[in-house]
């Protein structure tokens, strides 16, 4: 055969096969009924006249309050959430045992010795050790970036307390967050292995108040613990001003926490039982902890209500349940290290995780939901479009990012459950993020109900539709 007919004809052999491929994939696809989408964007209508998820949100935030993980407040939040869930008619209420270090912050204070004597404000890390009783007073080894420090020479660290002063930049997608945070969770190890006596750092946070973000500090086995600290903004700023007139500036810093052994808490789950396939369930989580600065309002209360609500409305929609299970995860310990939901996937992963059918997380504040991303088999994509078409009369866009599902539900996505990421607009979110001002009056109600409307949108077309996104 000459060699132009052979070449034909193995192009004719390859468009058969892509054909033959392409029918194969097409049968493989399972449809979404009208009824369905017409039920999602009645359901979603519905949300955006309910203040459900705002009073659910007011009740934890004031029944409850602040929730650090492991403390009585939180065995309390765990009351609440189990009690709500049966207020609500949740078909199934229960609760999954987690070990959970208990860490608690007793007192902080610091201040400027010399050259310019004043208070600076600082809040400790989360499981930040304590100083020596009555604190530690050092020169500053000031330093720009985690990325300096690390460059550093031992004898510009050894004996001094280490100041890194990066500062976080504002991202509507939180952005921002990943490049500055290093700096809060390894700077501490990385100044101790050089011989840092304490560390503080400029707040991982967007905002120009007094009020220094927590969050939590890891550290490496491997080397000695220090205190860690963040400074407020403001604070940060004064210092490096002080370090700008070229003389040495010293500071005292006294913190003061306990470490116990892990005590047990839980994982709280509520959960509508499907109709056709119970087993399966739908999963919407968020975390029922919160650090214990402000009341935990937009982290994530908000998320909590969110989640609540949106299954809550689902149910009372109709008397008919949706094919499959929806259910609500508030998990525990977040803060800490995604202790609950680390726990959780260890639970379920060579247990029933392939029942786990898709999953989305909310813990990204209380601004509105602006962008729709997806971490499912291509068969399913043409339901996550109509998910997106549904939530398109509330701002929301099909974006082509691949959905992470949260830090918790991430999780779940590492054993193996598709993920979506319901994207919201966190312009101001590390305004408040852990800090005293994280308090229900900076929640927008109506930015609530539309993250309510987005979510019942997803969550009713996921439980509802007989396929599969795996």
């Amino acid at each position: 055969m000459p060699v132009k007919s052979r070449l034909a004809g193995a192009a004719v052999a390859a468009l058969m096969a892509s054909a033959i491929g392409a029918h194969a994939f097409a049968a493989e696809i399972t449809p979404l009924s009208d009824e369905t989408v017409e039920t999602a964007k009645a359901i979603r209508d519905k949300a955006l006249e309910s203040d459900e998820a705002y009073e659910i949100l007011a009740s934890l935030t004031t029944e409850v309050g602040a929730r650090l993980a492991a403390s009585p407040k939180e065995v309390e939040a765990q009351a609440w959430a189990v009690a709500k869930f049966k207020e609500l008619g949740f078909d199934r209420v229960w609760k999954e045992p987690v070990m959970v270090p208990k860490w608690t912050r007793v007192s902080e204070s610091a201040s400027v010795i010399a050259p310019f004597a004043q208070p600076l404000v600082i809040t400790a890390l989360g499981k930040s050790v304590a100083t020596p009783e009555g604190g530690v007073e050092a020169e500053i080894a000031h330093f720009a970036t985690y990325a300096d420090l690390e460059a550093a020479e031992p004898e510009a660290v050894e004996g001094k307390i280490v100041f890194i002063s990066n500062r976080m930049e504002r991202f509507r997608t939180g952005a921002g967050y990943g490049p500055a945070v290093k700096a809060r969770s390894a700077g501490a190890s990385m100044a101790a292995s050089k011989g840092a006596l304490a560390i503080i750092i400029r707040s991982i946070g967007t905002d120009t108040h007094r009020l220094p973000h927590t969050g939590g500090v890891t550290y490496d086995e491997a080397q000695p613990k220090i205190a860690a600290a963040a400074l407020s903004n403001p604070d940060a700023d004064q210092l490096v001003r002080m370090l700008g007139y070229g003389e040495a500036v010293t500071v005292h810093v006294d913190i003061q926490t306990t470490m116990e052994e892990p005590v047990e808490m839980f994982n709280v789950i509520g959960e509508i039982t499907g109709r056709t396939k119970p087993d399966e369930a739908i999963i919407l989580g968020s975390h029922l902890d919160s650090w214990d600065l402000g009341t935990g309002a937009i982290d994530d209360g908000a998320g909590v209500a969110i989640t609540m609500a949106a299954a809550n409305l689902i149910q009372d929609f109709s008397d008919q349940r949706p094919y499959r299970s929806i259910r609500v995860v508030a998990f525990a310990a977040e803060e800490l290290g995604l202790i609950g939901a680390r726990q959780y996937a260890e639970a379920h992963k060579d247990k029933d995780m392939d029942l786990h059918i898709i999953g989305a997380e909310s813990d990204f504040g209380a601004g509105p939901v602006w962008a729709l991303a997806s971490n499912v088999n291509p068969a399913s994509l043409h339901v996550v479009d109509k998910m997106a078409a549904v939530m398109g009369p509330l701002g929301v866009v099909r974006s082509d990012r691949k959905a992470g599902g949260g830090p918790d539900v991430g999780q779940l996505a590492r054993a193996g459950m598709p993920v979506m990421d319901l994207m919201q607009d966190g312009t101001d979110y590390f305004d408040l993020h852990h800090t005293a001002d994280d308090t229900l009056d900076k929640v927008d109600p109506v930015a609530l109900r539309q993250n309510v409307a987005a979510w019942v949108s997803f969550a009713y077309i996921a439980a509802e539709w007989p396929g599969y996104f795996r």
